[in-house]
């Protein structure tokens, strides 16, 4: 049974990450030049490389992961554009509170009392 909660826990939290994401978009500039899509390009591939290294690697070698995972995000914001559309307070409060009882749940395995 305890499996069964932390399973539903962890699908709160994926749950919560859809409800504050769905508003953000990542654009890229449209050029003539063709390196413009160069680095929206390698903002993902950074991200990709620095989560699996943060993931999947050793300790000693995370720092391959940081810094991959710092790049990536440091090309999103010089080459592309981060579209943040607005959202309510409502959503906003029902995320968090979804994020909250997830995580309490995948991380003990039981069912908060509110």
């Amino acid at each position: 049974m305890r499996a069964f909660i932390k399973l539903i826990g962890f699908c709160l939290l994926l749950f919560s990450v859809y409800l504050l994401g769905h508003n953000i978009f990542f654009t890229t500039n449209v050029s003539p030049y063709w390196w413009r899509g160069v680095a929206a390009d390698a903002s993902v591939i950074l991200l990709a490389i620095g989560i699996l290294c943060l993931v999947f690697l050793p300790t000693e070698f995370k720092e391959i992961g940081w810094v991959s995972t710092a790049l990536g995000i440091l090309m999103v914001f010089l080459s592309s554009r981060a579209i943040l559309n607005p959202t309510s307070l409502w959503e906003f409060f029902l995320s968090f509170m979804v994020m909250a009882i997830g995580y309490k749940m995948f991380a003990t395995g039981r069912v908060p009392m509110l």
